[in-house]
């Protein structure tokens, strides 16, 4: 790079870029991404840059991503137009029945997960929701240190997202009730406005983790009470600051919150827990456990005043209606073997008996026949060791002690098996809270997914499963896009998603059950590699629930109620204030479900199965291909997890032993790591491979149907979107940082000769890296199917066109390649380290291994170990025994910290930043 003095700025090393990009048409095999990078390491390791320089860079980089995060937001949610879009969804026309139906069924459950994509620090995320709302850039102070991400501080963030769109709520329920006010001044009072639900599992998922004390959960529901209370209460006092209730909220609220502080305490000593648990039991005029007397008094008082306090009035009861005596209703989590292993005790002699056969479902039949309610307390809690049976015990003392009218939902993940539901139904009968609990099975593994039509066949035929249907109203199921994107691919996902859709249709009309509402919950996530569509809003409606689904359940006259996640700090970052939180209801109230025209004519997406169906399968094999390659699996755990920031209060295992990223499998990186590395590797595999193959055999008409199809012009919005983003020379790239040949080759001819030592000790420990290899192999294979989908790409209209897609692939091409030099900077360094003794059982080898896979931290201590700066001085001892010995103060290994070590960890730290800055430009974490 020295020759072509270039400044490490964004304009110039992009401009480069461009140029390198002109060497392709003369050399196929040229690496444009790959050479910007060996330009960027030669000053680096010339001393002409030096790493300061190159952290000013990556500021700047890292500012430009968050604009263009910002960017992607406003597009989505366009907030400057949201009051317009209130007045216009608020326009009653002249029938109040259908004015009624609109608002007083939920548009929309929203549910605040905190799946692990806390990845801006607070201060970031504040500049881009600024940028957001003002139209500006997204300026930060220059502090990005984020704090420990505990599962306080994801609950505090989703408490906070949740209050925005409590606020944004009430605007749409006060302004709704005004229209409705004007135009129907007989019968407005009849109006109870429901547009939206709200809900949260932060707190209470203990699918895949075992860090949640019981006593946490009922913590955090006291403190959601506490909070929801005092905000009621400022809502009635901004009303009316005498208003008797007024005392009654603010004493409940203090009740709650002493309960809430004393059960966040350590209760593992039982003579704490007493403590606790009898105060939080005892009756107490302040202890209130409904909202139907208070609902009820605000309802007559609105009755009888003026026409603005009414509206006032009536939207806080809203509010109490749809919230209840807490921030929003809350999921529990529950893995499905945490359940089997919990029923099986109760079997008897059909312990042993296979879960998913006939006889299994007989014998919870007859379970169910005999179950007898059963009273707990906080000590059935605290003596309980089942994971599932303590969540069971937890929801009836929630429901028995703290909010008695918001129902429970009971997620039961992975779940495979009818039989699976009817135990959760047993465990719900056994404590007394099945009429307030709602049993969902998530459907998200490749098994769950091809067989869940017969599942619901099977559990919606049972006569007791119909029975407590009918008695909650409602049949609830969960569908998640995480996971099934990445073990069929997140087309094939969707796809097999909207089919389990239109077959939980099917079943209920089968079954005799369209007197009940049907709720699917779409698990997915900001990032498209979540099942997040992100063309547009109402194609991220529709991607999570299609308008085929939509209408099977329209002609059915089955009532959806649709449910949606918004997930962690990627999904909070739309109710990050008010207003955003108004532009993002807005939007979904304009393109939900509830405008379903059942009388559509049919998409020739589902018209043409011969071809539809055909190019689905041929998706799905091509990236079940991709799972169970060596080659891909090799690629993906190449550098273990250690290309992705701490995102989460669930961590993701990593390995202990130095060789276990070799033979680390997928299924041991949870999805959204999985989505995440994918990004940083520059190519979202589990969205585009396998859609060109897929069209290969029959691509004019497949070409034909795509173009004709809304479902398929949709689909190719998507592949389109994230190929816009994607580069297999970036792929290739990783691949040559293990090439041997390149680092024997680099000081050829007497260039870099300062480097000679370090480039051969490289080049000779790579000789037997698989690495290079398995990346050309997946690149290979990721250019040939490229190569069929640009042919596609040429029969299918693109829908949306946007010149500024070049220069997004040039500044993610410029953080790819400063972050593979600062990669080269690493391994040089360390292979320079001077030779140490083994200590520890850990080796050099080892230590050039950990930082191979970047297991940085791990190689940093142990180098720390080997060189000490600090260490005894003979000053330090007060001895009356007189010594010479050693003659001097003594340097330690000062040097070798400073040359060696300390730019190891400096590097690092920058390539953290640079993939939090390539996540902004995809859009979202993972």
């Amino acid at each position: 790079m020295a020759e072509t003095n270039i400044e490490p700025t964004l304009a110039s090393l992009s401009e480069r870029l461009r140029v390198l990009h002109r060497q392709t048409r003369e050399t196929p095999l040229f690496n444009p991404v790959f050479q910007l990078s060996l330009d960027i390491s030669r000053k680096l390791e010339s001393g002409e840059l030096g790493i300061a320089a190159l952290a000013g860079l990556v500021d700047e980089l890292e500012a430009q991503s968050l604009d263009a995060r910002a960017m992607r937001l406003r597009t989505l949610l366009a907030p400057r137009k949201a009051e317009e879009r209130l007045a216009a969804l608020a326009e009653t026309g002249d029938d109040f029945e259908r004015f009624r139906t609109q608002w007083e069924h939920p548009h929309m459950h929203a549910v605040f997960t905190a799946h692990p994509t806390f990845l801006l620090s607070p201060q970031q995320s504040e500049a881009v929701a600024g940028a957001v709302a003002e139209g500006g850039e997204a300026e930060t102070d220059g502090e990005r240190q984020k704090p420990d991400i505990t599962l306080r501080y994801e609950h505090d963030r989703a408490m906070a997202a949740l209050a925005n769109a409590q606020e944004a709520r009430d605007r749409i329920v006060s302004a709704v009730l005004r229209e409705a006010q004007k135009a129907y001044p007989d019968r407005w009072t009849e109006l109870q406005p429901l547009p939206f639900r709200f809900a949260s599992w932060v707190g209470y998922d203990m699918d895949g983790r075992t860090d949640i004390k019981w006593y946490t959960s009922i913590a955090f529901r006291l403190a959601e009470k506490a909070e929801r209370l005092g905000r009621y209460a400022a809502s009635l006092e901004a009303i009316d600051s005498s208003h008797a209730l007024v005392a009654t909220l603010r004493a409940a609220q203090d009740r709650a919150q002493r309960s809430a502080e004393e059960f966040a305490g350590d209760l593992s000593d039982p003579k704490d827990l007493s403590q606790a648990a009898n105060r939080l039991t005892a009756d107490h005029s302040d202890k209130l456990l409904s909202l139907a007397p208070l609902i009820d008094c605000l309802e007559s008082e609105a009755a009888e005043s003026d026409s603005d306090r009414a509206i006032a009035l009536r939207t806080l009861v809203a509010a109490m209606r749809a919230d209840g005596l807490g921030m929003g209703w809350i999921h529990f989590r529950v893995n499905a073997k945490q359940l089997h292993n919990a029923i099986r005790t109760r079997l008897g002699d059909a312990a042993d008996i296979d879960l998913s056969s006939r006889g299994a479902i007989a014998a919870l039949r007859e379970l169910l026949a005999n179950v007898a309610p059963q009273s707990a307390n906080f000590a059935s809690l605290a003596v309980e060791s089942s994971t599932a049976v303590r969540q069971f015990l937890a929801m009836a003392q929630i429901l028995k002690h703290i909010d008695s009218d918001a129902p429970i939902r009971m997620l039961v993940a992975e779940c495979e098996q009818p039989s699976t539901v009817l135990a959760a139904l047993y465990f719900a009968k056994l404590f007394g809270i099945a009429d307030k609990v709602d049993v969902s099975p998530l459907f998200e593994t490749e098994t769950a997914l091809e067989h869940g039509g017969r599942f619901l066949d099977l559990l919606l035929a049972e006569p007791d499963y119909q029975a407590y249907a009918r008695e909650r109203g409602r049949v609830a199921i969960q569908t998640g896009f995480s996971d099934a994107g990445r073990f069929v691919g997140q087309i094939p996902a969707s796809l097999a998603i909207e089919r389990l859709q239109g077959r939980l249709a099917e079943a209920m009309s089968a079954n005799g059950l369209t007197d009940v509402a049907a709720l699917i919950f779409d698990t997915h996530g900001e990032g498209m590699g979540r099942g997040a569509h992100p063309s547009s809003f109402e194609d991220r409606i529709e991607w999570a629930l299609s308008p085929w689904a939509q209408r099977r359940f329209a002609r059915a006259s089955i009532m959806l109620e649709p449910e949606a996640s918004f997930q962690g700090g990627d999904g909070y970052l739309l109710f990050a204030t008010p207003q955003i939180a108004l532009a993002t209801l807005t939007q979904i109230v304009t393109y939900s479900p509830a405008h379903t025209d059942a009388d559509v004519p049919t998409d020739p997406f589902y018209r043409r199965t011969d071809l539809s169906l055909d190019f689905y399968r041929a998706i799905k094999d091509h990236q079940r291909e991709h799972l169970e390659s060596r080659t891909y699996s090799r690629a993906i755990t190449a550098f273990g997890l250690g290309l992705l920031n701490e995102t989460g209060s669930r961590k993701s295992r990593r390995q202990s032993d130095i060789n276990a990223d070799r033979e680390m499998s997928l299924r041991q990186i949870r999805a959204i790591p999985h989505n995440a590395i994918l990004q940083q590797l520059g190519y979202p595999v589990n969205i585009i491979a396998g859609v060109g193959s897929a069209a290969e055999s029959n691509i004019e008409e497949i070409g034909a149907l795509l173009s004709e199809s809304p479902r398929g012009r949709q689909i190719m919005r998507l592949v389109r979107a994230s190929n816009a983003l994607a580069s297999i020379k970036t792929v290739a790239a990783f691949g040559e940082l293990f090439n041997s040949a390149y680092w024997a080759s680099r000081p050829y001819r007497g260039t870099e000769p300062h480097l000679a030592q370090a480039c051969e000790a490289l080049a000779e420990y790579l000789i037997k890296d698989d690495r290079n290899g398995v990346f050309r192999r997946l690149a290979s294979r990721l250019r040939v199917d490229a190569l069929k989908l640009h042919r596609l790409f040429d029969l299918v209209p693109d829908d949306e066109p946007h010149p500024e897609r070049e220069s997004v692939r040039r500044a993610i091409g410029v953080l790819q390649a400063v972050r593979l030099a600062l990669l080269q900077h690493m391994f040089l360094k360390v292979v320079s380290v001077p030779a140490f003794s083994r200590a520890n059982d850990i080796s050099r080898t080892d230590v050039l291994e950990m930082v191979f896979t970047l297991r940085v931290d791990e190689a940093l201590a142990q180098l720390r170990r080997a060189f000490p700066t600090s260490f005894p001085r003979k000053g330090d001892f007060a001895l009356d025994e007189a010594g010479e010995y050693p003659v001097g103060a003594g340097e330690g290994y000062a040097a070798i910290r400073e040359n060696y070590i300390d730019p190891i960890e400096q590097a690092y730290a920058l390539c953290l930043r640079i993939s939090t800055a390539i996540a902004n430009e995809f859009g979202a974490h993972g």
